[in-house]
């Protein structure tokens, strides 16, 4: 189902509600009403593991459903809120965004202030801002209107909604990495009503990524597959200032991106790109020397090593709440997978 835009309606979902890493709970609800096709299971921090079929091998498709975020860490006798960030932040970006915190009553806007230009020192307008002398208000009149509506430990995105934009390309805050958790379910929720998959299949949302890749670690603990392939975004190479000599050639428009590299199974790269090809679907090659990153990092070393692949998706803005994706190459990250996970047949031979 899309909306009306051409917009699948659960991505959309995704990208509207706010859930930073630690604060889960908005989008995970999201995606679990949406996985009622599948066997339902949770680790203890919060992940969700959607499982179609019993046999072995058992392919985990895991997409972390966190986004970066903000957190109240004192409400001053004025009634403004001060933060530290969750997860990394391009200061710059945050000056003047709406953002919205949740509190214990519901969500509360408010903006991210910081001392006008007007009253800047000369210098000081020319060094980069820092999140310490930055702020949020929400309108309160003092310390104890403010805390009628918010407490410390809240959290705290960024307000925006999803914008389309020219052709097949849409706008967006949290599309890292709510487009792998998207990607995760959408691909198991296709191979359950499809051929089915060689095994079976689980779509996982796993949580705290963007803090240390948590979330798939303790997930990969309790379902235990036998494969395990990380969705996540990489960095487009068609905006301006990006070296495609560093980070190679992948502009938006040019499909899934295929990770190879010393964490990567170079068996399961293969059978991607084996699979890719097979399919017709456009595809570029990412390599990493050493981590990549992403949750393929804590998947590869849970328990006594999965073999792990990565499959990445073009996106320009990252960080920020105007992160641009291509709709098109979101669609053939999900084939790519669907055919993926339908080939995989029992004795796959994944050592190295």
């Amino acid at each position: 189902m899309t909306t009306s835009n051409d917009v699948p309606t659960l991505l959309d979902e995704l990208l509207r509600v706010g859930a930073p890493s630690g604060y889960e709970g908005p989008a995970a609800d999201i995606w679990r009403k949406a996985a009622d096709f599948a066997e339902l299971s949770y680790d203890g921090i919060g992940s969700t593991i959607a499982r179609v079929g019993e046999a072995a091998p058992l392919v985990a498709i895991v997409g972390h459903i966190d986004e970066i975020g903000l957190i109240v860490t004192h409400i001053d006798e004025k009634g403004f809120l001060w933060f530290e960030p969750i997860g990394g932040w391009d200061p710059q970006i945050l000056v003047g965004q709406r953002v919205e915190v949740r509190g214990p009553d519901g969500l509360v806007p408010g903006v991210a202030g910081r001392k006008p230009i007007h009253l800047l020192e000369p210098d000081a307008r020319k060094k980069v801002v820092e999140l310490k002398s930055m702020h949020i208000d929400i309108g309160a009149l003092d310390r104890e209107d403010a805390e009628r509506m918010v407490r410390v430990g809240d959290p705290v995105v960024v307000r925006t909604e999803p914008l389309k934009v020219a052709g097949s390309r849409l706008v967006s805050k949290s599309m890292d990495n709510r487009l792998g958790a998207y990607v995760a379910l959408e691909a198991t929720r296709r191979t359950a009503k499809g051929p089915g998959p060689g095994g079976s299949v689980a779509g996982v949302a796993a949580v705290q990524e963007e803090i240390g890749l948590f979330g798939a670690r303790t997930s990969a603990f309790e379902l235990r597959p036998d494969i395990a392939i990380a969705v996540d975004v990489t960095h487009a190479t068609d905006a301006p200032g990006i070296d495609e000599k560093e980070v190679g050639v992948h502009p938006l428009g040019s499909g899934p991106v295929i990770g190879r590299g010393s964490t990567l199974s170079p068996k399961v790269f293969d059978l991607l790109v084996e699979t890719a090809e097979a399919q017709g679907i456009e595809y570029s090659i990412s390599a990493s020397g050493r981590t990549t990153g992403t949750d393929a990092d804590a998947l590869q070393i849970a328990r006594s090593g999965i073999p792990t692949g990565l499959v990445s998706i073009p996106l320009r803005y990252m960080h920020s709440p105007v992160e641009m994706v291509d709709l098109l190459d979101v669609e053939a990250t999900v084939e790519l997978l669907v055919a993926f996970a339908t080939r995989i047949k029992p004795g796959v031979d994944l050592s190295r």
